[in-house]
């Protein structure tokens, strides 16, 4: 089957950064689908794994994790779909990636596609969704679908692919304030559209910006970039027994200074439940068939910015370049091989 890899860590603007290849279909796992691939996103784990893998000598290492597809068979323990079903997911880091005709994945961690979009449109969401999810209601604990509640979240990159599903789980689901940072005319816009009732600007200091809308404090502070950088003012602007969630990768994060408030400190890995197969690793599949029907009632969008054409390895080069370039908005899609 046609699929794209990489046999070496090359800066993406090397041809051979990103090659088409040809390789085995998978074999399934008792709990796998086989899903034939229709359409897939590129995320910043994509950009991260590429930089940071050396292959094995003469095996291609396959990226991807957003898919969009139809299942082609099911292993012997699947009970959830059958062939036919159209699905979307956002795969397991552990496991070979979605840039490829085919794909096994585990049923547990997949759910329908929402059937008002098209396979561009979904393919943008899975990833993300889970991890905009998890951080909101796993991990930081807001009530999901109360709409009472006072307080305020900040979201710090609101325009990227998780802040961008991030601001409407925020806005459409809970009570909360919603104040995204961004600091372009085009990204503060596309913060607005997702439903931020605030954007200010991250290139200046964060607690400043809050405090400039009048709102010096917030209860909830979702970081999605440069932790390290804005954690002083952080620090600040969370209320006291506020709580701090942070996806990136800073090298060092010092948190000694949120004693005094008693704020509390949330990692969140959307790989997790799949890496360590938990118990809960169902809840996957649960929360992803909720984003669908939100999508299909209409309280949720796409966050599909550009389609980049085509599955094949130049245009999959194009779209790790948009990612590393800091300047994305939303997601990038490529459809069909």
């Amino acid at each position: 089957m046609k699929a794209i890899g990489f046999y070496a860590s090359l800066p993406i603007e090397d041809a051979s950064s990103l090659v088409d290849v040809d390789i085995p279909a998978p074999e399934l796992r008792p709990h796998d689908l086989l899903v034939r691939v229709r359409a897939v996103s590129v995320n910043p784990v994509d950009v991260k794994v590429r930089a940071r893998t050396t292959p094995s000598e003469g095996t291609a290492h396959i990226l991807g994790y957003d898919a969009v597809g139809t299942v082609e068979a099911v292993g012997p323990q699947v009970t959830l779909f059958r062939p036919g079903d159209e699905v979307f997911y956002a795969g397991s880091i552990d496991r070979p990636g979605t840039n490829s005709e085919l794909h096994a994945v585990d049923e547990r961690i997949v759910s329908r596609k929402p059937a008002t979009l098209s396979d561009a449109e979904a393919a943008a969401l899975p990833l993300t969704a889970i991890t905009a999810w998890e951080l909101l209601f796993d991990r930081l604990r807001v009530p999901y679908g109360t709409k009472t509640q006072d307080g305020a979240i900040l979201i710090v990159n609101g325009a990227g692919g998780v802040g961008s599903i991030l601001t409407q789980l925020a806005r459409r689901l809970t009570g909360l304030t919603v104040i995204a940072t961004a600091s372009r005319p085009e990204t503060i816009a596309w913060c607005k559209s997702m439903g931020a009732h605030h954007v200010i600007d991250h290139r200046q200091p964060l607690d400043a910006g809050l405090k400039a809308i009048g709102i010096p404090q917030v209860e909830y502070v979702a970081s999605l970039t440069a932790t390290d950088q804005h954690l002083p003012a952080i620090a600040n602007a969370l209320a006291p027994q506020g709580a701090l969630a942070l996806i990136d990768d800073p090298k060092t994060l010092d948190i000694v200074p949120f004693k005094r408030k008693s704020l509390s400190v949330h990692w969140e890995l959307m790989f997790t439940r799949p890496l360590f197969a938990t118990p809960d690793l169902i809840r996957q599949h649960q929360l992803l068939n909720e984003i669908s029907a939100l999508v299909d009632a209409g309280l949720l969008r796409t966050t599909l910015r550009e389609q980049l054409g085509a599955i094949t390895a130049a245009n999959l080069r194009k779209a790790h370049a948009l990612v590393e370039s800091g300047r994305s908005i939303g997601k990038a899609v490529l459809v069909g091989f």
